[in-house]
């Protein structure tokens, strides 16, 4: 037993790469599958909120941000999702390369939406800012434009927590100078109408509002990119 425990401990990494390699192919980018050749990519990176959790196909915040865009006149954007639940920063950052290379063209914007399971975790802000500090240089390094999507940290975790998480994201945005959504979930977070039960998730409701949310944003962002 402790062989085997030892072998999957080596094999783990092996194991993560996979799933997040099945979810990629099995997840679809939105309503209208693959993009255009002269469209716009979107990769929506991060965790359990991007993901769509307990969502059903169609119904999480990628799919429904495509949808939103197309309504808006872009018409060839598809909106690819790469949100695996549960990731936090430090996983997030350890497959950003290996997602991109994945993918079959460059992303004209990256929106990176990561942080909130570090948060509930209780893990150290400096350790998040760390991880969206180097994710922010890889994009930037191979010439991606970046959306950084905040989050809030909960006020149970006390106000020096608070204070030094919420602070990440405007400061990264401002050094990387990106532009930032300041909070992900902004006018979901705490409307139980737009919650799945566990009080926590967006349902199909909170997904589309985030998507109609971000989409103006996200729209102006791929009209000026080349």
């Amino acid at each position: 037993m402790i062989l085997q425990c030892r072998r999957y401990g080596l094999l783990k990494p092996l194991v993560y790469l996979a799933v997040v390699m099945l979810a990629l192919l099995l997840l679809p980018a939105g309503p209208a599958g693959a993009a255009a050749p002269a469209g716009k990519l979107v990769l929506a990176y991060g965790d359990s909120l991007t993901a769509g959790y307990q969502l059903r196909p169609g119904e999480g915040f990628p799919a429904q941000l495509q949808a939103e865009l197309r309504r808006q006149g872009l018409a060839a954007v598809e909106v690819r999702n790469a949100g695996v639940s549960g990731d936090t920063t430090a996983q997030g950052r350890a497959r950003l390369s290996w997602v991109l290379q994945s993918l079959p063209e460059k992303p004209d914007l990256v929106i990176l939406a990561l942080g909130a399971n570090d948060m509930l975790r209780g893990q150290p802000p400096a350790q998040a800012k760390a991880n969206l500090d180097s994710m922010l240089t890889e994009l930037q390094r191979r010439g991606i434009a970046v959306l950084l999507a905040g989050m809030l940290a909960a006020p149970n975790f006390g106000a020096d927590y608070v204070k030094e998480f919420n602070a990440i994201y405007p400061d990264l945005a401002k050094k990387h100078q990106v532009p930032l959504y300041p909070f992900f979930t902004a006018g979901v977070t705490g409307n139980p109408k737009l919650l799945l039960a566990d009080g926590m998730h967006p349902n199909a409701e909170g997904a589309k509002r985030m998507a109609a949310s971000l989409a103006p944003l996200v729209g102006r962002l791929l009209r000026q990119a080349p």
